[in-house]
């Protein structure tokens, strides 16, 4: 099952390029036209989330109490924004929508879990789907279908408030500025919509990705590497997060999409812009520092990931 970009095929985005500066907030206006992506991966991207809702439902989503009522906004929103944005892949009308090769598409989910107006919102989309509520201590994570992590736990960020879920992103934890200026941001945000994008490089395709690879020795170096056959070119992928924040307009919650796009770090090398593009991603890597790195899990990697970089920025 193909779920990521083959090589013949650009990115989709590349924030590396240097428009996203990593460990910055980076927020930038979003039309609401442009709010959710849908691409030909939508299948088998949903099978897989029906495949985690099965075998591990309790990873995968959380609810508090009182969370329904919003969790039904979001469903509502979709099923009115999908059959009129993307007519080919969603059909229907209210809580009919359907997504088209999925339709009746729920055997083996929990009827508990099909419940949640959440769960059945994230099986139209691509995206997984945060609710942030605010509380005396600021907004916290209230509920949540995160089938596609990016190094992180839904468990134990469940109820936590923004300063605390961002506590190991450095520069970004309690007390620090731009935490103050996140949750400014979420305050002020009204009907507009805004977006960022995050990157990271890992070892493999998986799109559930709950930790960092795990690291080995590396056979002709014997220092740790996630790629001790050495061979980057073949297993480095590199995983591209768009999240979307937007404020429901009933609730006053606030939801916080993810979207997760993976492309062969080979994929590059076909790109008209290799030049400019494997040099940027070379330069940003460069620039992140040694709690930057352990936090992107790329202490042991970096050096020979930039190598690897700068060798196909020569090659044009």
């Amino acid at each position: 099952m193909i779920v990521r970009q083959p090589t013949h095929m650009p990115p989709t985005h590349m924030p590396y390029d240097g428009s996203s500066k990593p460990f910055t907030i980076g927020l930038k206006p979003l039309e609401l036209d442009r709010w959710i992506e849908i691409d030909r991966f939508l299948l088998p991207h949903l099978a897989e989330k029906r495949r985690l809702y099965t075998e591990i439902p309790e990873k995968v989503f959380v609810e508090e109490d009182g969370t329904r009522d919003a969790q039904r906004e979001v469903l509502d929103l979709l099923s009115a924004y999908l059959p009129a944005k993307y007519p080919e892949t969603h059909r229907g009308i209210g809580s009919d929508v359907e997504v088209v090769g999925l339709e009746q598409a729920t055997g083996g989910l929990a009827p508990d879990l099909l419940e949640a107006p959440l769960v059945r919102a994230s099986l139209l989309v691509q995206e997984d789907l945060i609710l942030m509520r605010r509380g005396d201590d600021g907004w916290r994570l209230a509920a949540g279908s995160l089938c596609f992590p990016s190094s992180w736990s839904l468990q134990e960020k469940f109820g936590k408030p923004l300063q605390e879920i961002h506590a190991p992103v450095p520069g970004f934890g309690p007390g620090t500025r731009p935490a103050d200026l996140i949750n400014r941001m979420f305050d002020g945000l009204q009907g507009q919509a805004v977006e960022r994008f995050n990157w990271s490089i890992q070892a493999g395709d998986a799109l559930y990705h709950p930790l960092s690879n795990i690291q080995r020795l590396d056979r002709a170096t014997n220092r740790p590497t996630r790629f001790p056959d050495g061979d980057i070119n073949a297993h480095a992928f590199i995983r591209v997060e768009r999240q979307t924040l937007r404020k429901l307009p009933v609730s006053r919650d606030i939801l916080f999409t993810i979207r997760i796009h993976l492309d062969p770090l080979a994929v590059l090398a076909r790109h008209p812009d290799k030049p400019a593009l494997a040099a940027s991603f070379a330069g940003q890597l460069n620039a992140l520092d040694q709690e930057q790195l352990d936090y992107k899990g790329l202490t042991a990697d970096r050096d020979r990931l930039v190598s690897f970089l700068d060798g196909m920025a020569k090659a044009a």
